[in-house]
């Protein structure tokens, strides 16, 4: 299979097929879970914030300019929504990595008809949460190192026309890292290997994160955007990467 933007999507695709067999579905029961709690405590927490936002604002404003407040309002709700659903997926992924990476093994298993090395069950589970978890705070902070470099395009004048677009790019980028990292963190791949990997075949990678951002970013089909994407990370290990093994490693 070629490795085109449009590979990526449909490896997305695939993936959100696949959730829907039985075995497989047992397995996106507690990251959905875990989405759409901390999703409800983010809306809960803004809610609550956000009355105290009207009132502090209504306070500030002299009444000639209280017309702004059918502006403001809608502004101040947009931005704390967003900035609900990349919190609460973010903490999201930290919490449900073990789940994740036992949901790659399934789906592996089942493309493969062999399971991984080192075998499965509830010790082999117990045994890999902290390094789960582990591996997801080394990806956050690679994520939030280069967000915080990416950020002062923002306010160079003439470059920070194309910062969106850079944003937009970085954020696709983000999103194949993550989920690609779980299949291939089963077999032992640092970081760096991932990383390396990814930018051998850009296109689909970047194929890939567009699609997976999209649908991280569309209120209610987000809840399902992760399994979808770990499902999909795997077919594409699988299909594409698996094989690489003489591959030179960074």
């Amino acid at each position: 299979m070629n490795a085109t933007p449009i590979t990526g999507l449909i490896y997305v695709a695939r993936g959100m097929v696949l959730l829907r067999l039985p075995g497989l579905r047992a397995f996106v029961i507690v990251p959905l879970l875990v989405n759409v709690g901390l999703f409800g405590v983010a809306v809960f927490y803004v809610y609550r914030q956000y009355n105290v936002f009207l009132s502090w604002l209504e306070d500030l404003l002299p009444n000639w300019l209280h017309w702004l407040e059918w502006i403001l309002f809608p502004l101040f709700f947009l931005i704390a929504m967003f900035l609900v659903f990349l919190v609460s997926s973010m903490i999201a992924n930290f919490l449900a990595a073990p789940f994740n990476a036992l949901l790659a093994e399934k789906v592996e298993r089942h493309l493969t008809g062999r399971p991984l090395e080192g075998g499965s069950g509830t010790g082999e589970f117990l045994a890999s949460v902290i390094p789960s978890l582990w591996n997801e705070v080394k990806k956050i902070t690679y994520f939030l190192g280069w967000a915080a470099v990416l950020v002062i395009l923002f306010v160079i004048p003439g470059i920070n026309v194309i910062a969106p677009f850079v944003w937009f790019l970085y954020s696709a980028w983000v999103i194949v890292v993550e989920y690609a990292d779980i299949p291939m963190s089963n077999h032992g791949l640092s970081g760096k290997e991932v990383r390396f990997r990814l930018r051998q075949r850009r296109m689909m990678s970047l194929g890939f994160g567009v699609t997976g951002l999209l649908l991280a970013s569309v209120p209610l089909i987000n809840f399902v955007a992760m399994p979808t994407c770990v499902a999909g990370a795997t077919i594409m290990w699988v299909e594409h990467f698996a094989s690489d093994t003489d591959m030179q490693r960074n």
